[in-house]
């Protein structure tokens, strides 16, 4: 099977090999911080065998119809030591950054070694929390929530006008309206009794048009974080891309459920999650926390999940999940094949492109090593064979395979799944 279009943009690569920067790459750029050197992040992909890398480019902050002064954004963490320990929030903070030359600092960075960028945007999710002050995160609440869809697409017109006078837009794989617009506050639109993918179908399918006529000649798309596969007529009439991501949790999910992981008082902390924190973890009720009510409220991260990730024992958590994964690993690969298929199958119906943006276990604390170690590289070696098998334009070896995550550090592991994928690797 192939799912590949008959007509790619020339000048894009034949396969994706995917890196998610995220929002780190402006969140965490302090010296010692994996982006302090754009120049550097670029050559560890090139070196781990990535063609492609997915950001947040913060299109309504930095090309947006607002007063805030984007040539001095000043980047914090969550405050004092929360987070410290948890995937995405272990930043340093107190970095000033002019937010348009930084991006161009990268799309320079990308062009320097013959790489590429996925444009997304994470505002409607967390970003906004890493601003020093709460006006970038009141600026998109206040934005109509039937309005979102639409402001997000003329912003990045803007921003991929921006890159074309800079000579950059060459650079751009495509552009997404939004990360998981399903798990987003952009899913506060009047649903009307529909689930939030028809209900945010129009307002997609109106902000895609906006863009494609505006760019004729650059691919966009729409995210799901947790995709319709069993309805993917819901997907946008004109999207040109078929972007998903693949969480498959399972046993992941077990532990979540059997510890309430993700549980609020009075039910947290639960006597099992107890029997998973480090020695020096402090009493719930005793723990305090300096993160502030709006910066909490747009990450979209509770306290009790910040206390659970940040003090959560590394190895106590893995060795649960080793202990309970052949319970799970059956139906985990069956996951994967049932949605790599139905979107493969999709797509190649559709005449798209079909690309995997995110997966493949799910959200562990910082530290832990499961998704890293042997189960999780034998998943991803499994779920990127799959990819390559069914024709997919783009994958990637897992959400953790990034600068900012330990897992960056398993260089051969990802060189050698980037090149099964592109099919450069010498047959043993």
């Amino acid at each position: 099977m192939t799912t590949l279009p008959l007509a790619l943009p020339p000048h894009l690569p034949e396969r994706l090999t995917i890196t998610l920067w995220d929002f780190t790459w402006y969140t965490q750029t302090m010296p010692g911080e994996p982006f302090h050197n754009l120049d550097n992040a670029f050559a560890e992909a090139k070196e781990r065998g990535y063609n492609t890398v997915r950001i947040c480019a913060a299109p309504l902050l930095l090309f947006g119809k607002h007063a805030i002064d984007t040539t001095q954004l000043r980047f914090v963490n969550m405050g004092g030591d929360t987070g410290q320990r948890t995937r995405w929030y272990d930043c340093a903070g107190g970095a000033v950054l002019n937010g348009r030359e930084h991006l161009l600092a990268l799309f320079r960075a990308a062009q320097a070694l013959d790489m590429f960028v996925i444009i997304s945007s994470w505002e409607y999710q967390q970003s906004p929390a890493f601003l020093a002050g709460p006006e970038w995160h009141d600026m998109v609440s206040a934005i109509e929530p039937t309005r979102r869809h639409v402001a997000l697409a003329l912003a990045e017109s803007e921003l991929v006008s921006y890159l074309r006078e800079a000579g950059l837009e060459d650079r751009i794989a495509y552009v997404e309206i939004h990360n998981e617009v399903d798990l987003s506050r952009l899913d506060q639109i009047p649903s009307d009794g529909m689930d939030t993918f028809w209900a945010q179908k129009p307002y997609l399918e109106i902000a895609l048009d906006l863009l494609q006529q505006a760019h004729p000649d650059i691919l966009s798309t729409v995210c799901y974080g947790i995709p319709p596969y069993l309805d993917l007529d819901s997907i946008p009439d004109n999207a040109q891309v078929v972007h998903m991501h693949v969480y498959v949790y399972g046993v992941l999910s077990a532990l979540e459920e059997w510890a309430a992981v993700r549980a609020a008082p009075p039910e947290f902390p639960s006597r099992e999650l107890k029997t998973l924190l480090r020695d020096d973890a402090p009493e719930f009720d005793e723990w305090t926390t300096a993160i502030e009510p709006w910066r909490l409220h747009a990450t979209g991260i509770s306290t009790s999940m910040f206390y659970a990730y940040d003090w959560v024992d590394p190895v106590k958590w893995d060795a649960w999940l080793y202990r309970q994964f052949g319970l799970h690993d059956l139906a985990m690969k069956a996951a994967i094949d049932t949605r790599l298929a139905a979107f493969a199958t999709w797509a190649l119906h559709q005449g798209l492109p079909v690309v995997i943006g995110e997966g493949w276990i799910g959200y562990t604390p910082l530290a832990a090593d499961f998704e890293d170690g042997p189960i999780g590289q034998y998943l991803a070696a499994y779920a990127v064979e799959q990819c390559r098998n069914l024709g997919y334009w783009g994958t990637l070896v897992g959400s953790n395979s990034a600068p900012h995550h330990p897992g960056w550090e398993n260089v051969a592991f990802q060189r050698r799944l980037n090149q099964d994928f592109i099919g450069s690797r010498p047959a043993p």
